[in-house]
Protein backbone atom coordinates (compact mmCIF):
# COMPACT_ATOMS: atom_id res chain seq x y z
CA UNK A 1 0.00 0.00 0.00
CA UNK A 2 1.25 3.43 -0.44
CA UNK A 3 1.56 6.73 1.05
CA UNK A 4 -1.29 7.92 -1.16
CA UNK A 5 -3.39 4.87 -0.56
CA UNK A 6 -3.08 5.21 3.32
CA UNK A 7 -3.54 9.20 2.55
CA UNK A 8 -6.90 8.42 0.90
CA UNK A 9 -8.23 5.72 3.25
CA UNK A 10 -7.44 8.14 6.53
CA UNK A 11 -8.98 10.73 4.40
CA UNK A 12 -12.07 8.84 3.69
CA UNK A 13 -12.14 7.43 7.84
CA UNK A 14 -11.67 11.48 9.25
CA UNK A 15 -15.06 12.51 6.54
CA UNK A 16 -17.02 9.62 8.12
CA UNK A 17 -16.36 10.59 11.32
CA UNK A 18 -17.64 13.74 10.73
CA UNK A 19 -20.71 12.41 8.78
CA UNK A 20 -21.53 10.13 11.25
CA UNK A 21 -21.07 12.65 13.91
CA UNK A 22 -23.41 15.44 12.23
CA UNK A 23 -26.16 12.35 10.71
CA UNK A 24 -28.77 13.75 13.09
CA UNK A 25 -28.64 17.21 12.29
CA UNK A 26 -28.23 16.04 7.94
CA UNK A 27 -31.28 13.64 8.62
CA UNK A 28 -33.66 16.23 10.44
CA UNK A 29 -32.77 19.31 7.87
CA UNK A 30 -33.51 16.47 5.10
CA UNK A 31 -36.72 15.18 5.82
CA UNK A 32 -37.70 19.02 6.60
CA UNK A 33 -37.73 19.20 2.65
CA UNK A 34 -39.95 15.71 1.76
CA UNK A 35 -43.37 15.64 2.64
CA UNK A 36 -42.33 13.16 5.36
CA UNK A 37 -41.57 17.02 7.04
CA UNK A 38 -39.71 15.86 10.37
CA UNK A 39 -38.17 13.30 12.18
CA UNK A 40 -41.60 12.41 13.63
CA UNK A 41 -43.05 12.16 10.26
CA UNK A 42 -40.20 9.64 9.39
CA UNK A 43 -40.74 7.40 12.32
CA UNK A 44 -44.17 7.81 12.44
CA UNK A 45 -44.27 6.40 8.10
CA UNK A 46 -41.73 3.52 9.48
CA UNK A 47 -43.99 2.12 12.51
CA UNK A 48 -46.97 2.34 9.81
CA UNK A 49 -44.96 0.28 7.10
CA UNK A 50 -43.59 -2.93 9.10
CA UNK A 51 -40.46 -1.51 10.94
CA UNK A 52 -42.04 -1.07 14.07
CA UNK A 53 -39.85 -3.55 16.29
CA UNK A 54 -37.10 -1.85 14.72
CA UNK A 55 -38.33 2.01 15.74
CA UNK A 56 -39.49 0.97 19.01
CA UNK A 57 -35.32 -0.48 19.45
CA UNK A 58 -34.34 2.86 18.50
CA UNK A 59 -36.97 4.57 20.80
CA UNK A 60 -35.80 2.46 23.96
CA UNK A 61 -32.40 1.94 25.73
CA UNK A 62 -31.49 -1.05 24.83
CA UNK A 63 -29.73 -2.11 21.41
CA UNK A 64 -30.80 -0.60 18.57
CA UNK A 65 -31.89 -3.43 15.54
CA UNK A 66 -30.40 -2.92 12.07
CA UNK A 67 -32.45 -1.82 9.47
CA UNK A 68 -31.37 -2.23 5.97
CA UNK A 69 -31.58 0.08 2.59
CA UNK A 70 -33.83 -2.49 1.11
CA UNK A 71 -36.12 -2.51 4.34
CA UNK A 72 -36.26 2.02 4.62
CA UNK A 73 -37.01 1.73 0.66
CA UNK A 74 -40.31 -0.70 1.24
CA UNK A 75 -41.27 1.14 4.26
CA UNK A 76 -40.83 5.20 2.79
CA UNK A 77 -41.55 4.57 -1.02
CA UNK A 78 -40.11 5.87 -4.07
CA UNK A 79 -41.01 9.31 -3.51
CA UNK A 80 -39.44 9.86 0.02
CA UNK A 81 -36.03 8.58 -0.91
CA UNK A 82 -36.19 10.41 -4.21
CA UNK A 83 -36.68 13.51 -2.31
CA UNK A 84 -34.38 12.85 0.60
CA UNK A 85 -31.78 11.91 -1.95
CA UNK A 86 -32.61 14.64 -4.08
CA UNK A 87 -31.59 17.02 -1.01
CA UNK A 88 -27.98 15.41 -1.34
CA UNK A 89 -27.68 15.81 -4.41
CA UNK A 90 -26.61 11.71 -4.30
CA UNK A 91 -28.28 8.50 -6.02
CA UNK A 92 -30.90 6.74 -4.16
CA UNK A 93 -28.64 3.52 -3.74
CA UNK A 94 -26.19 6.21 -1.40
CA UNK A 95 -29.49 7.75 0.19
CA UNK A 96 -30.21 4.51 1.23
CA UNK A 97 -27.00 3.44 2.60
CA UNK A 98 -27.02 6.80 4.71
CA UNK A 99 -30.09 6.15 6.15
CA UNK A 100 -29.89 2.11 7.37
CA UNK A 101 -26.20 3.04 8.58
CA UNK A 102 -27.45 6.44 10.48
CA UNK A 103 -30.92 6.18 11.31
CA UNK A 104 -31.24 4.07 14.43
CA UNK A 105 -28.59 6.28 15.92
CA UNK A 106 -30.54 9.67 14.70
CA UNK A 107 -33.73 8.40 16.31
CA UNK A 108 -32.03 7.45 19.70
CA UNK A 109 -30.52 10.77 19.86
CA UNK A 110 -33.53 12.44 19.20
CA UNK A 111 -35.45 10.54 21.72
CA UNK A 112 -33.96 10.52 25.21
CA UNK A 113 -37.12 9.76 27.17
CA UNK A 114 -38.78 6.99 24.36
CA UNK A 115 -40.13 10.19 22.06
CA UNK A 116 -39.18 12.40 19.28
CA UNK A 117 -37.84 15.30 20.59
CA UNK A 118 -38.00 18.52 18.56
CA UNK A 119 -40.54 17.71 16.32
CA UNK A 120 -43.63 17.98 15.44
Amino acid sequence: MGILDQLGGSLKGALESVVAADAPGLVTAALAKTNLGSLQGLVDQLQQNGLGAQVTSWLSSGANLPVSPDQIKAALGNEHIEQFAAHFGVPVDAALQFLSTHLPATVEHASADGTVQGSS
